[in-house]
């Protein structure tokens, strides 16, 4: 065990958020409120990070953790910004709740906490302008409005922990508004979203059993796999909620009231050991979620019973019915054009190097301008 582990071991677990605010109102906050007393700032905890969702643990402290937050200033202030960096590198407590707030490797996984560093300090305490930091994270210029095809390329990972994130202090006035504008989307948006998972789960819903009735048992896990992952994807859609990337997909699935149904009958088909037993449980999922579809009272009712798939024994629910019916209520002329079935950036893609990369998303925006 090295020095860092016996360190991390000796101090109590405090939750990341608890040690930011902390931070800010012991820390930061006098310090600036004292040597720059005329400077307007916002000062929260978004972007990166297990503890803007709020699902750090123990586990977490091990690197990009830590006392850390974004201090956002005019860009009339902009002159100021190596001044304040230096000011709290010289001012800044050695600690807050026992944690240090210094820093060292930033380069090697977001950065450890440096028990040993003294003097001026190499703090996580990011000065930037509120453009920098959304232009950077989600490619937008955040006083502007958000157009249909922008909401499209934003990862709903980045747009997570924009509304999971907390602002300490709004000096500015602008960072609560920007959460609110981003906190869910348009309603036209949505039912596009909607209908586009609807239409994903029409695609492969079938499968489940067609494999399995060849005797491909491990062929019919994976496709029932992917169907579960599918449904929890739609129900993170009809509840409004934005989805977190794969570490905390399962987690933040149980935050949703259609999990304390869903979950048990999750793990019937994961434990299925044949396509029928499989899917006699997965006829459960397709019929709940379609009683949920027509409880949003967003379209006109749909049956919500399964049937066969043409005259072959698979149980489907038809999928493709809830699509269609969501495309016949978008009002909205630009969502109205939009490829039917491609849906968002998470909805069309599944690589790390694409949703990790806000540039590469936003040419997506062409792929949903050219396909018709």
């Amino acid at each position: 065990m090295d020095d860092y582990d016996k360190f991390l071991r000796a101090i109590s677990f405090v939750k990341g958020m608890e040690l930011s605010s902390c931070l800010f109102q012991q820390a930061v906050r006098p310090i600036l409120d004292n040597v720059f007393p005329n400077l307007s700032y916002s000062a929260a905890r978004l972007g990166y990070g297990s503890d803007v969702l709020g699902f750090d643990t123990t586990q977490s402290r091990d690197h990009h953790w830590g006392p850390r937050l974004t201090i956002f200033i005019s860009e009339d202030s902009l002159d100021q910004k190596e001044a304040i960096e230096e000011t709290l590198s010289n001012k800044l407590p050695q600690k807050i709740l026992g944690y240090p707030t210094a820093f060292r490797d930033l380069d090697d996984s977001g950065g450890f906490m440096d028990p040993s560093q003294r003097g001026d300090l190499v703090h996580q305490v990011i000065i930037t302008t509120v453009n920098k930091f959304f232009s950077d994270y989600i490619g937008l210029d955040p006083s502007e409005p958000v157009s249909v095809l922008d909401w499209l390329v934003i990862p709903q990972q980045r747009l997570a922990t924009i509304s999971r994130g907390k602002c300490f202090f709004d000096g500015l006035g602008v960072i609560e508004e920007i959460r609110k504008k981003l906190a869910w989307y348009p309603h036209d948006v949505w039912l596009y979203l909607l209908a586009g998972q609807w239409t994903r789960i029409a695609q492969e819903e079938p499968f489940l059993g067609r494999t399995g009735d060849v005797g491909d048992e491990l062929g019919s896990r994976i496709i029932a796999t992917r169907l579960v992952h599918d449904i929890m994807q739609l129900c993170y859609l009809m509840e409004r909620k934005y989805i977190p990337y794969s570490k905390w997909f399962g987690t933040a699935f149980k935050e949703l009231s259609s999990s304390v149904f869903l979950t048990p009958i999750f793990h019937e088909i994961f434990n299925s050991k044949k396509w029928k037993e499989r899917q006699k449980h997965f006829v459960k999922i397709l019929e709940y979620a379609a009683d949920l579809h027509n409880q949003l009272g967003i379209t006109k009712h749909l049956d919500p019973k399964t049937r066969l798939f043409h005259t072959r024994p698979y149980e489907v629910i038809g999928g493709e019915r809830f699509a269609e019916s969501l495309y016949e209520v978008i009002s909205d002329e630009t969502v109205r054009q939009l490829p039917r079935g491609l849906g968002s950036v998470d909805q069309m893609v599944k690589s790390i190097d694409v949703l990790e990369n806000i540039s590469r998303c936003r040419t997506l925006k062409k792929l949903l301008l050219d396909v018709k």
